[in-house]
């Protein structure tokens, strides 16, 4: 894997220039992690900052009852673990592997040498102002649909319009992503296997055909 040209495609190194993502490789470490691999955990003490190469990555918390959250999918090209830049060095949310993945990471020490370079440091902030609108954008996300709604909008984002898909994700993971719980899914996908909507089995998920023209 070229990771220098992989940097200069990504959203908070892009506008540096070479020599400067050159830095950045001699600095920071590549490494993989297996699926189901935790990378860290909620309330733990951590110093990297991590980019995500390739594969996905949840971001979730846990609950008072036990339940795990998720606060986010990410996919290749998105960074997470920053704030331990800021807060006491510690991790708000957890992260696991969903697929064999590769990171890249820096350790805050390094992160804050390359902070001094004011390209560098632009990029990280324009980063925090784009995780700024998507949390504002997920709060109403939430609040104005419906549980059906939020499982058809994930899946047309996440994996287009089609008629048969392949869903990595559990049914407990995906209950969290569209902000429900997994009792929920369940009756929701009951429902819709019912009406002749959808249907999944293990992980396919087949809905009935010309279903996104009649959503659109």
């Amino acid at each position: 894997m070229d990771i220098e040209a992989f940097l200069s495609r990504t959203e908070l190194f892009s506008g540096l220039m070479k020599e400067h993502r050159e830095e950045i490789l001699r600095e920071g470490t590549v490494a993989a992690a297996e699926k189901n691999e935790q990378i860290f955990r909620e309330g733990e003490s951590g110093s990297r900052v991590f980019l995500l190469l390739s594969g996905s990555v949840k971001l979730y918390r846990g609950t008072e009852e036990g339940r795990d959250i998720i606060v986010r999918i990410l996919s290749g090209g998105e960074l997470f673990g920053e704030v331990v830049l800021y807060l006491d060095d510690i991790y708000p949310v957890s992260a696991m592997a969903l697929e064999d993945s590769n990171l890249f990471y820096l350790n805050k020490k390094s992160f804050y040498r390359l902070m001094e370079n004011e390209d560098f440091r632009n990029d990280f902030i324009a980063v925090l102002m784009n995780k700024q609108r998507y949390l504002s954008g997920r709060i109403h996300y939430l609040s104005a649909y419906d549980v059906e709604d939020r499982f058809f909008r994930y899946l047309k984002e996440n994996y287009g319009e089609k008629e048969v898909y392949l869903i990595s994700l559990s049914k407990k993971d995906l209950a969290s992503a569209i902000g429900t719980i997994p009792e929920t899914l369940s009756r929701l996908l009951a429902r819709l296997k019912k009406r002749g909507i959808a249907n999944w089995e293990k992980k396919e998920l087949m809905l009935k055909e010309d279903f996104w023209k009649e959503y659109d």
